[in-house]
């Protein structure tokens, strides 16, 4: 058993590609024309990160209801973890790509965590060994 995908709802695919792929370095595993349950035109867009296994599924809001979630699919709370092995590199990769740190990168017990929003508005934190364990 594994987790295959899980779905982050954007505002449209293009921006949200950009993003992942660009700013974020992961690639762009599907981009296939798709259908509505109700025959309405879709895409089925996946990236995942290098090397990655689950991957993520950029599902554009369709609907009030879903334009609610876009960037509060787990209610302004970190949902997301991207774990690097060297966080360092990848912290200021991402700066330089224009990400935006809500926090700054500190020390825990567990590792280097900083606080990262996506192009939906998704708290996210960037994750890296400890500077003793690299």
């Amino acid at each position: 058993m594994r987790l295959d995908l899980i779905t982050v709802v954007v505002d449209d695919y293009d921006p949200a590609i950009e993003f992942f792929t660009g700013a974020l370095g992961f690639d762009l595993v599907e981009d296939s024309p798709s259908r509505t349950g109700d025959g309405r035109p879709k895409r089925w867009v996946v990236v995942r990160p290098p090397g990655g296994e689950t991957g993520i599924l950029l599902a554009r809001a369709d609907g009030d209801r879903q334009s609610a979630v876009v960037g509060e699919q787990v209610a302004g709370r970190v949902g997301f973890f991207l774990r690097v092995d060297d966080f360092d590199e990848a912290h200021r990769r991402m700066k330089a790509a224009g990400v935006v740190f809500a926090t700054a990168p500190r020390t825990e017990p567990y590792g280097r965590v900083a606080v990262f929003v996506d192009i939906a508005g998704n708290r996210w934190d960037l994750l890296g060994p400890r500077p003793s364990d690299q």
